[in-house]
């Protein structure tokens, strides 16, 4: 009879790699529905976040839709919180003016629009963020040889093509965002043998439907699909969230 080292060794080659990217910043934005000048933040990282995340890393301009919703549409994507921080609200407020300019990661230089009248007042909006929060991410792409592939995706990550960001221009991350790679049969799989960067147990984690149950997890619809070409998001995928025991330096 095989031994279960041989038969681990035997499967392995057949199961699907999953990159892992860490996410970590003094401030994070997972960015939910805006409402007039509210930015909100979700629990987890949004299907468009990460895409958009992504296409900056290649270089993609945001008209390059067709690009986007494609890669969009191939990702499987799961989230582990390893250090959950507190939250706060940031009052941003300023006078502009026609003639302002603004720092962009385009390199050029963004000009102001609008009547006359826009500029009489100041503009005012409140911005949630994460404070000190680091999540695990374990994604895939199928199917996995059309381009980009998961290994070019890696290396986007690794030389950008543009400065990345974490939800937001502020959000800058702390280190290098490719943490390394897994095989497992699905996404859960994957943020279970993710390594830890702590003692922890029972990390707060969501990933794709199909991809894995757990005892106790819920089922939860979210809205995090963006339309790139519209330039709004809709429509409903199904996700679960539940407490992952991990494994723990595995890999």
């Amino acid at each position: 009879p095989t031994s279960p080292k041989a038969q681990r060794q035997h499967r392995w080659p057949d199961m699907p790699r999953h990159l892992l990217i860490r996410l970590s910043s003094p401030l994070i934005a997972f960015g939910g529905e805006t409402i007039d000048n509210f930015g909100v933040i979700r629990d987890f990282p949004a299907l468009s976040m990460v895409t958009g995340l992504i296409a900056n890393a290649l270089g993609w301009d945001r008209g390059d839709d067709s690009l986007h919703n494609r890669l969009q549409t191939r990702l499987r994507m799961g989230a582990r919180l390893e250090t959950q921080g507190e939250r706060l609200t940031d009052f941003q407020t300023a006078q502009l003016g026609a003639n302002d300019k603004a720092w962009t990661t385009w390199g050029t230089v963004e000009e102001r629009r609008g009547g006359t009248a826009s500029y009489d007042s100041p503009h005012l909006r409140y911005r949630d963020y994460h404070t000190d929060l680091t999540a695990l991410l374990a994604l895939r792409l199928e199917s996995a040889d059309e381009p980009p592939t998961l290994d070019e995706v890696a290396h986007a990550l690794d030389r950008p093509q543009r400065p990345l960001f974490i939800g937001r221009k502020p959000c800058l991350p702390v280190g290098r965002l490719v943490a390394g790679w897994v095989e497992a049969d699905s996404v859960l799989q994957a943020l279970q043998l993710a390594p830890l960067t702590n003692s922890e147990r029972g990390l707060r984690a969501q990933w794709p439907d199909g991809e894995g149950q757990l005892p106790g997890d819920r089922l939860v619809d979210v809205c995090d699909e963006r339309n790139w070409t519209s330039g709004v998001h809709g429509g409903w995928r199904p996700v679960r969230e539940g407490l992952i025991q991990t494994a723990g330096n595995m890999s």
